[in-house]
């Protein structure tokens, strides 16, 4: 097994599978969605930074443990109006509040996700996973949030997966 550093190329998570290209080149490495999921995640944003565990097979290349997971950088991202003046080290001093992902749709771009102890959903914007490093969310999916209280109600700043959160 050998430590790999690059970016997800793509991933779906209806497939189950994807693929990483190292930062030091050679072929793809595929991602299996059981793979991502032990790190807690159901999915992962295509062009996120990705560091992993691999190992060689017959088959190719595949990754066997994620080890860490940075957004995919965006210069032409869109910014939600709502925390637009944010500074990000304002939003990284946040608390995290536990959740479960109550729906999401990707195809519409946003659902809700419940707070543990808080009866009020809280908005999940599909702009919000990207920069976060999802690329969609499952329902019951364990999560962290930074929450603010939006113009329309509580909305997620920033989304972790909840083993990554604990680690923090």
């Amino acid at each position: 097994m050998y430590r790999v550093r690059g970016h997800v190329k793509w991933f779906d998570p209806a497939k189950g599978y994807g693929f990483v290209v190292s930062d030091e080149g050679g072929p793809d490495i595929l991602l299996h969605v059981n793979v991502l999921r032990n790190f807690g995640q159901s999915s992962v944003a295509d062009g996120a930074g990705i560091e992993i565990m691999t190992h060689r097979t017959d088959r190719g290349v595949q990754a066997v443990e994620v080890l860490g997971i940075d957004p995919p950088e965006r210069a032409d991202s869109m910014m939600l109006a709502d925390f637009a003046e944010m500074d990000p080290a304002q939003i990284a001093r946040m608390p995290l509040e536990p959740a479960r992902v109550k729906w999401f749709d990707k195809a519409k771009g946003f659902g809700f996700a419940n707070v543990f102890g808080r009866d009020e959903d809280v908005f999940l914007h599909i702009e919000v996973l990207r920069r976060s490093g999802f690329a969609d969310l499952q329902p019951g999916e364990a999560l962290a949030m930074r929450v603010i209280d939006g113009k329309r109600g509580r909305m997620a700043v920033q989304v972790l997966a909840w083993e990554s959160a604990l680690k923090n």
